[in-house]
This record gives C-alpha cells, sequence and structure tokens, in this order.
C-alpha cells in the first residue's frame, strides 16, 4: 500500500514538473519572440518618454495658454523639435555638399592651387614642424601628397560618409520619438497613474517616490548636459561665424556633439586656432583664442549652476551616472545612467536612515527599560 502511494505521487510529481516546465518554456518562447517583434521600437519609445518627461512642464504652460488644449500643445512642441533637428542637420550637409562640390569643380578643371603655410605655423610647439612639412607638401606637390596620404585619405573619407549615414539615421529615429512623445504628453495623466501604479505594483510603497525621481533626474540631466552642451556650442560656435571659419556650421555640430558626450569643446577649437593664427594678424587671433579657450571651459562651471537642480540627489552621483551610462550604452545611457545611480543613491540614504532609527528606537527602549526599573526600585 505504502508503495503504491508512493509510486502514484512520485508519477504526480513528475507529470507536474513536466507541465510546469512546458509552461516555463512556452512563456520564454512567448517572451523572445514578443521581444523580437518590439525590439525595433524600445529605442525610439525609450527617447520619447524621456523627451516626455523633459518637456512635461513646458507642455502644461503652453497648453494653459491654448484653453487646456494638451494635445495642440503636445503637437506644437513636437513640430518645433522636428524644425530644431532638421534645420541644422540641412545646414551642415549643404555646408558639406558644397564643399564637395567645390572640390570637385577643382579637381576637375586640374587647377589647385592651395597656399602655403606661414613661419607662423612652423613656430608652434611640438607640431608645427610636422604640420608645416605635410602642408608644404600638399601646396607644392599635390599629387605626391595625395598618393603619400593616400590610404589616411581614404580611411577619412570613409569615415565621414559613415558618420554621415548614421547621423541621418539618428535625425530619422529622432523625429519618430519626438512623434511618440507628443502621444505622451497629450495623455500624461492616465501615463502618469500607469507608470506610477506598475512601480509601486513593483517596487512596492516606494514606487510612486522613485518614478517622480526618475522624471525629474531626466529633466536634470536633460538640462545640465544637453542644455550646457547647446549653450556652449552657441559660445563657440559664435566666434567660428565672425572670424570667418571655414564649415562654421559643421565645426558648431560637432563641438554640441562633444559636450553631450561629455569631451572638451577645445579638442575642437585647438585645431581651429591654429588655422586662425596661421591666416589673420596676431591681434584678432589672440581674441579668438582666448575666446573660444572661455567658452569651451565654460562648462566647468555652468554644470554646477544647471546640474542637478530640482531633485535633492548630489550633483555629481548624476553627472557620474551620466558619464557612465553614455559609455556603456552611447546617448540613451546619459539618462539612464543617472536614474539608476540617483535610484541606488537613494536605496543607500534609505538603508543608512533606516539603520540610524532602529538605534534610536533601540536606545530609547532601553532608557525606558532603564527607568521603569529604577522607579520599581523605589
Amino acid at each position: 500500500m505504502d508503495k503504491q502511494l508512493e509510486k502514484r505521487q512520485s508519477n504526480i510529481f513528475v507529470s507536474n514538473m513536466v507541465e510546469s516546465a512546458i509552461r516555463i518554456g512556452l512563456l520564454f518562447v512567448l517572451i523572445v519572440w514578443t521581444y523580437d517583434i518590439i525590439k525595433p521600437f524600445i529605442i525610439p519609445v525609450l527617447w520619447g518618454a524621456i523627451i516626455a518627461v523633459a518637456l512635461m512642464p513646458l507642455t502644461i504652460k503652453l497648453a494653459a495658454l491654448l484653453n487646456g488644449r494638451r494635445g495642440w500643445a503636445a503637437t506644437i512642441l513636437a513640430l518645433l523639435g522636428v524644425a530644431l533637428l532638421v534645420t541644422p542637420f540641412v545646414m551642415v550637409s549643404g555646408s558639406i555638399i558644397d564643399a564637395a562640390t567645390s572640390l570637385t569643380d577643382v579637381l576637375q578643371q586640374g587647377d589647385v592651387k592651395i597656399p602655403g603655410p606661414t613661419q607662423r605655423v612652423a613656430d608652434i610647439p611640438l607640431i608645427g614642424g610636422q604640420l608645416y612639412e605635410v602642408w608644404a607638401l600638399f601646396a607644392s606637390n599635390l599629387e605626391a601628397a595625395v598618393a603619400r596620404y593616400l590610404p589616411e585619405i581614404k580611411a577619412a573619407v570613409g569615415a565621414a560618409a559613415g558618420i554621415l549615414g548614421s547621423s541621418l539615421a539618428t535625425l530619422v529615429m529622432f523625429i519618430i520619438s519626438l512623434l511618440i512623445a507628443a502621444g505622451f504628453m497629450t495623455h500624461a495623466e492616465s501615463m502618469s497613474k500607469a507608470v506610477q501604479t506598475l512601480s509601486v505594483r513593483v517596487v512596492g510603497k516606494h514606487g510612486e517616490e522613485w518614478a517622480n525621481l526618475t522624471a525629474a533626474t531626466v529633466r536634470s540631466v536633460l538640462l545640465g548636459v544637453v542644455g550646457v552642451a547647446f549653450i556652449q556650442s552657441i559660445l563657440v560656435g559664435s566666434a567660428f561665424f565672425i572670424f570667418g571659419v571655414p564649415a562654421a556650421e559643421l565645426l558648431t555640430f560637432i563641438v554640441f556633439i562633444f559636450g553631450i558626450a561629455q569631451l572638451p569643446a577645445t579638442l575642437v577649437a585647438l585645431p581651429v586656432v591654429l588655422y586662425v593664427f596661421s591666416v589673420q594678424d596676431t591681434t584678432p587671433a589672440t581674441i579668438f583664442t582666448v575666446w573660444v579657450l572661455i567658452a569651451g571651459l565654460s562648462d566647468n562651471f555652468l554644470k554646477p549652476l544647471l546640474m542637478g537642480r530640482g531633485v535633492s540627489i548630489p550633483m555629481p552621483v548624476i553627472l557620474f551616472g551620466a558619464i557612465g551610462g553614455m559609455i556603456s550604452a552611447g546617448i540613451i545611457g546619459l539618462f539612464l545612467g543617472a536614474v539608476i545611480l540617483a535610484i541606488w543613491y537613494e536605496l543607500f540614504t534609505t538603508w543608512i536612515k533606516l539603520e540610524q532609527h532602529e538605534a534610536t528606537v533601540e536606545a530609547s527602549e532601553e532608557k525606558l527599560a532603564q527607568s521603569t526599573q529604577s522607579e520599581s526600585n523605589q
């Protein structure tokens, strides 16, 4: 009898185990298929959510001016964002196309004249001698220079074409993200309630607080990283335009990208400074150098002013999270990294406060017990 019961229990266990394995396997297959289906939309939707969170205060103010028409406000901001994205890209692309067309015409005519370097180029510390030699070779014998540096030229052209192609794909992705953001901003209240409900369901009673922290951190990163990069590119780019630097639009755009990537703008400005010193007099070249260097270093005092505003998280935590996230996950990591470190900081401080609270409670209970014992002894 015992053997039959044991055999029956064993069969039931095996049957349940097989059934559970089949269910888990089907669920795993379903998850994999679902991920493959939604994978192309993950990045645009994430960017749409980030943009919507960042622009929500502005959407509310604009909707108030439009008699509460949230949809119109979201649409106007989305179209404005598309215009701000497309206009610089068209300007930069037009500058590149014009330069390529002019270069092609000159090469077809066979009348290529490159001005030779001045002695000022040779006097530049460290790199002046080598730069003077290369420049002089291109000015005196272009065919020999091209033959000598052909692999480097091909690599540079290929890299430029790849950057242009990826920039176009990124532009299209951001336009789609802006349209998604418009939808999020239009239905912001219902989306916010759903996110808060999901947050509470996933992480417990602190879910709503962390959802608000996430929104505030995204706005802080947008203001402290992207905002500072935009201001810095305007300051540096204005010097490029005023002093007549060739391809000023492209250089300004590169400064903006460097600012987002947390790279110093001086990496772009220093070669331009060398060019300006080689073609202009000492006084305007010195003014240009001081201008771009001050503008290139402006992020050192702009970030402490703008980064971390509106959140209780220290600025270094958000900055380190943004930089580390960008290194590991690209531009979108700027926001994800800052949010993750901000949540970990809140977890750590909550744990510290909990330990201190427990210690205080234990001390109070011990003090109360001692006072009660002393009263009973009396």
